[in-house]
């Protein structure tokens, strides 16, 4: 399955509540930028992590990598956990039927535009030259574009939960985080949805109220930051090829298997909580600095379009053989100028449709700005 060797990384919502790390609120719905910084910073972990796996280490290496590691074990469930956290007004704030339209409209217009252009340029390009062998257009647009579907599958569960229990909600949302996680299901993205669905849950829990955050967290964060850290560190020194999502599944068989699973969850949780913390303090040294504000404001609040696009760039590249005798230097080189085509690009098509309401809202996914 074309999912096994991806890893995708986005975060969706657009207004923000103010959460008190550096914010500089703007607008009528006082949008906090220091995550859309997150955001921005996640998404450059994630074209970062495809192009170590696509260009610097082409084959199987990449599982080996310290780099490949230290993106891939915190940035899709911290994206996740983001998406649980602001997703929260929609989820609460909203009807079943309105809220699930909108997040479709948002979420799988876009998608479905930017999967019909990688199957035209499949079709056009390499299907003609025989370096594409049938056409797998249903794998493509589950497996290349898998985060979509999984946070908004996430979505969906977790407004079915509250519309169904109401009073009980909180505490189903919690207890099916554990349920999908130990689910013994391994058909198609069914793992990545498992793995990332009970980070969207701590997400939305968490954004509940400061009362809630109080109960679940210590007053004294520096008490919980060290331990935390450790467990990263340790985790990070154990993790190994068996330890990501994409080859034991999320399923447990054996006491192996078990401890992979377990080893994978709690050094994803540790690493996310302590990467956003650094990125908040980043946020809050830096907030006034144009590189930060770049960050948040054209990479934070596209990363939706970034996603979208580096995923149909990366799943073409399949495709392409190339790089088998580079030395390190022109890989590196080859990987920079990608990764910086595609941030050129994404922002190019941001300000050429973000004019045109209809034409944003297929390829964007957002409104036209004003």
């Amino acid at each position: 399955m074309l999912w096994h060797n991806e890893a995708r990384g986005f975060m969706l919502y657009r207004a923000t509540p103010s959460t008190g790390h550096g914010s500089r609120a703007a607008g009528p719905d006082k949008r906090d930028l220091s995550f859309d910084f997150a955001k921005g910073t996640l998404i450059i972990l994630v074209i970062i992590g495809h192009l170590l796996q696509y260009v610097i280490y082409r084959g199987n290496g990449y599982w080996d990598s310290p780099y490949f590691k230290s993106i891939y074990m915190f940035h899709m469930p911290l994206f996740m956990a983001i998406s649980g956290y602001l997703s929260s007004r929609a989820l609460l704030g909203k009807s079943f039927a309105r809220s699930v339209k909108e997040r479709a409209s948002q979420l799988l217009l876009p998608t479905l535009f930017w999967w019909t252009i990688l199957e035209a340029v499949k079709v056009a390009v390499f299907l003609p030259s025989g370096s594409m062998v049938g056409g797998d257009f249903l794998n493509d647009l589950v497996g290349s574009y898998w985060f979509i579907w999984a946070t908004f599958a996430s979505f969906l569960v977790v407004k079915g939960l509250l519309a169904i229990f109401r009073r009980l909600s909180m505490w189903i949302v919690g207890i099916s985080a554990f349920a999908v996680a130990v689910m013994p299901v391994t058909f198609s993205i069914a793992p990545l949805l498992r793995y990332t669905y009970p980070f969207f849950c701590l997400g939305f829990l968490l954004s509940q109220s400061t009362e809630r955050q109080t109960r679940l967290l210590p007053r004294n964060k520096l008490l919980l930051m060290f331990p935390l850290a450790a467990t990263a560190c340790a985790c990070f020194l154990a993790w190994s090829k068996e330890t990501y999502v994409y080859n034991n599944l999320a399923l447990i068989h054996d006491t192996a298997s078990a401890g992979q699973v377990l080893l994978m969850f709690a050094g994803s949780a540790a690493a996310s909580w302590i990467a956003f913390e650094i990125i908040a303090q980043l946020w809050k040294l830096s907030s006034s600095n144009r590189i930060a504000r770049f960050i948040a404001v054209d990479l934070g609040q596209s990363t939706l379009l970034l996603y979208l696009l580096q995923g149909t760039v990366f799943r073409l590249m399949d495709f392409v053989q190339f790089g088998e005798l580079w030395d390190i230097s022109t890989k590196l080189f080859v990987a920079g100028m990608l990764g910086v085509s595609i941030v050129v690009i994404a922002l190019t098509v941001c300000f050429i449709v973000r004019d045109f309401g209809w034409l944003s809202r297929i390829v964007v996914g957002t409104s036209p700005r004003s």
